[in-house]
C-alpha cells in the first residue's frame, strides 16, 4: 500500500462535519438531561431504585436520539415505543429457553433486530435493552414478565418529555409526513415534478442503495429539492421580485362595488385585482374566479339581480385574506413554487408595509425567457470566440508548416 492509498484509508476515520449550530447542540444537551431525569425518577418512584438504574442505559442512549436526531426516521414515537415493546418480550423469550447467558444475550440482540426491521420500528438502543434484560440481575429478573411495565414506563416518559420539549423549543417532533397538494384534482403530477427530480426518481435512488438510510424519506427529498433551489438560485444570478414586477398596478378598496371591479377586470384585462385600505396598506385579493363563483354574483338572477342590487355590494365581502406577498428583494427562485404548484396567479410586491407592485405568472416567464435568452447569446458569443481562436491556432499551425516544409525542400536542393 503506498502512502498516498495509506492516507486516503485514514482519512475515512476523519469526522465529517455536522452543520450544527452550537445553540442546537445546547438545546439538544438540556433536553436530553431533562428527559433521562425525569424518566429514571419516574421509574424509581413506582418500581425502586435497583430496577430504575439497571434500565437507565438504553434510557440514556434513546434520549440522545429523541433530542439530538429527532428528524431521523429511528427517533419517531413508533420507533421508540414499538422497539421496546419487542426487545422486552424477545428478552424474555429467549431468558426462558436457553437461560441467562452471554450467548443467550447476543441471540436476543439479533433476533430484536431482525423483528423491528418488518416492523419499521428500528431504535438501536433497543438492542442494549434486550440484552440488559437478559443479563438482568436478581431483583429484575424476578418481576418475570412483569418487567414490561418499567420498560414501558421508561419509553412512555422519555417520549413524552420528548414531544413537549422539542415542540416548546421549536422543533417539529415528531415528524409529519406533508400530503401532495392537489389543487386542480387531476391526475397530473405537479408542475415542479414533471421536470427534474420526482418521488419516483428518489425510491428508485433508494432501491439503488440497498441500504438503511438513517433520515426519513420526506426529509431526504427536502434536502435534495432545497439544494436544487439553491444552484438554480447561483445559477439564475441575483433576478428579484424588483426587477420583474409590474409597477403600474390598478387596485380597488373595500367599499368598491362588484360593478365596479368587474368593468376594471374588463377594461384592463385583469385576473386579480389587489384590495388597499385607506392608509394604501393591502389587506385583501380578489380574483375573477372569485367574483364569478361568489354567491353575491351569482344571485343576478333572483329578485335583487334582476334589480341590479347585487351590483351595490362591496368587495369587503369577496375579497381574500391574509394575502401572500413577497418582499421586492425576493429572489425569483423564492417566487416559482407560488405561482406554480400553490395555484397562485399574482404575488403582490411589498416594501415594507406599501404596495410596490405585482407579479403575474406573466411576468415570470418573461423573466426567465429573458435570462435564458441572454445566456444562450452569451454561450453563443464565447463558443464563436472560441471557435475563431481555435481556428486562428490551426491557421498559424499550418502556415508554419508549410513555412517548415519550403525551407527543407530548398536546403535538400543545395
Amino acid at each position: 500500500m503506498s502512502t498516498h492509498q495509506f492516507s486516503n484509508w485514514l482519512s475515512r476515520f476523519t469526522p465529517a462535519s455536522l452543520n450544527i449550530p452550537p445553540k442546537e447542540w445546547l438545546r439538544a444537551a438540556f433536553g436530553a438531561l431533562l428527559g433521562v431525569l425525569i424518566a429514571s425518577l419516574l421509574c424509581q418512584e413506582a418500581f425502586g431504585s435497583d430496577v430504575a438504574l439497571h434500565l437507565l442505559g438504553p434510557v440514556a442512549a434513546s434520549a440522545v436520539l429523541l433530542f439530538a436526531v429527532y428528524s431521523g426516521a429511528l427517533a419517531q414515537p413508533w420507533s421508540i415505543i414499538g422497539s421496546y415493546l419487542v426487545a422486552t418480550l424477545v428478552a424474555l423469550l429467549v431468558a426462558h429457553v436457553f437461560g441467562r447467558s452471554v450467548f443467550s444475550a447476543c441471540l436476543a440482540v439479533g433476533l430484536s433486530l431482525a423483528i423491528m426491521c418488518p416492523l419499521r420500528c428500528l431504535h438501536p438502543p433497543s438492542g442494549g435493552l434486550a440484552l440488559s434484560l437478559v443479563l438482568a440481575d436478581a431483583s429484575l429478573g424476578q418481576m418475570g414478565v412483569q418487567v414490561i411495565y418499567p420498560v414501558m414506563l421508561n419509553a412512555v416518559s422519555l417520549l413524552g418529555m420528548a414531544l413537549i420539549y422539542n415542540n416548546l423549543t421549536g422543533v417539529r417532533y415528531p415528524k409529519r409526513h406533508a400530503a401532495p397538494q392537489d389543487l386542480h384534482h387531476t391526475l397530473d403530477p405537479s408542475p415542479e415534478q414533471r421536470v427534474g427530480i420526482n418521488s419516483r426518481d428518489l425510491d428508485q435512488a433508494l432501491e439503488e442503495i440497498g441500504e438503511f438510510v438513517d433520515v426519513t424519506r420526506e426529509d431526504l427529498e427536502q434536502i435534495i429539492l432545497a439544494t436544487e433551489k439553491h444552484a438554480v438560485r447561483r445559477s439564475l444570478g441575483n433576478i428579484a421580485a424588483q426587477h420583474v414586477m409590474s409597477r403600474d398596478v390598478q387596485c380597488a378598496t373595500p367599499q368598491t362595488t362588484l360593478e365596479h371591479a368587474l368593468k376594471m377586470f374588463s377594461s384592463h384585462h385583469l385576473k386579480t385585482l389587489p384590495v388597499l385600505n385607506e392608509d394604501r396598506h393591502l389587506v385583501g385579493i380578489v380574483s375573477l374566479v372569485d367574483l364569478i363563483g361568489h354567491p353575491l354574483t351569482r344571485r343576478q338572477w333572483s329578485w335583487r339581480g334582476l334589480l341590479g342590487l347585487h351590483r351595490q355590494e362591496t368587495l369587503e365581502k369577496v375579497m381574500s385574506h391574509p394575502v401572500t406577498c413577497v418582499q421586492s428583494n425576493t429572489h425569483i427562485v423564492d417566487m416559482i413554487p407560488l405561482l406554480s404548484s400553490q395555484g397562485l396567479h399574482c404575488l403582490p410586491v411589498l416594501e415594507g408595509d406599501e404596495l410596490v407592485g405585482v407579479i403575474t405568472q406573466t411576468d415570470l416567464i418573461a423573466a426567465l425567457h429573458r435570462h435564458l435568452v441572454t445566456h444562450a447569446d452569451d454561450a453563443q458569443v464565447i463558443g464563436s470566440q472560441r471557435w475563431d481562436q481555435s481556428m486562428s491556432v490551426l491557421t498559424t499551425s499550418r502556415n508554419n508548416s508549410k513555412d517548415f516544409c519550403s525551407a527543407a525542400e530548398s536546403r535538400s536542393r543545395e
